[in-house]
């Protein structure tokens, strides 16, 4: 546990030092209030629904969340650090969950500045705290798992370009999976249950799906194991 957390430490710290971070924040901010101004003040009259928002905001985490990750285990690469990393006492999964476990921290900050509105909404009416509570436990479910992808897209490439387009293109990928079951019902009925949109929904309705929360943590686990292996495969080359 030692090294995890000295690894953790490590980049979390990187995090907050690291300008692209901040760029990335400011980008989602700006752009989720320009959505918050259109569709609570422009569009009269006001409704008091955090779904207003949070629909655009999980939908730009496709595109924020891999500029976030995109460092992670591509900066390494780019500076040849990763061989002190690959002979170090540390194990893989240290390494890989130490990087996680820093990226979860940034995600859960990510999913706290989409509060900002509903506390907005507040103070022109009563919020649906059931809806609200189930939305944001959504929300982090969903960004853990795009930073266990961006994670993996960072194991691809010593570039942080190609991690990020890597990671937004795989996750733009498990965001339409639910696209082929309004052209083809046969590929819909395989592909849409692995859609990253569709197992979100419940959780904006206000009902806690058993079988949704195990979809995020499976595919985290999945991508975080995968990420193992690609660096094992680095190591030994």
């Amino acid at each position: 546990m030692r090294r995890f957390r000295a690894i953790y430490r490590k980049e979390l710290q990187a995090y907050f030092t690291s300008p692209a971070s901040y760029v990335a924040f400011a980008v989602y901010v700006l752009i989720s209030s320009m959505m918050f101004y259109l569709n609570f003040v422009m569009f009269q009259p006001s409704i008091i629904d955090f779904r207003l928002v949070s629909g655009n905001a999980v939908f730009m985490y496709v595109f924020v969340i891999p500029l976030l990750t995109m460092r992670l285990l591509a900066d390494e690469f780019r500076q040849g650090t990763d061989e002190l990393l690959f002979t170090s006492p540390a194990r893989l999964s240290h390494i890989v969950l130490g990087k996680y476990a820093a990226a979860l921290v940034v995600m859960v900050l990510l999913v706290c500045l989409s509060l900002l509105y509903p506390i907005i909404m507040s103070f022109f009416g009563p919020l649906d705290w059931p809806v609200l509570l189930t939305s944001v436990l959504g929300m982090l479910l969903l960004s853990a798992t795009m930073a266990a992808v961006g994670l993996f897209a960072s194991t691809l490439s010593q570039h942080q370009m190609v991690a990020a387009i890597a990671g937004v293109v795989m996750l733009l990928a498990f965001w339409l999976l639910d696209m082929p079951a309004s052209t083809s019902p046969e590929w819909g009925s395989w592909l849409a249950p692995f859609a990253m949109n569709l197992r979100l929904e419940s959780f904006m309705k206000g009902v806690i799906n058993g079988a949704d929360i195990l979809f995020f943590l499976t595919l985290s686990a999945v991508f975080l194991v995968l990420s193992i292996q690609v660096l094992d495969r680095k190591r030994w080359r």
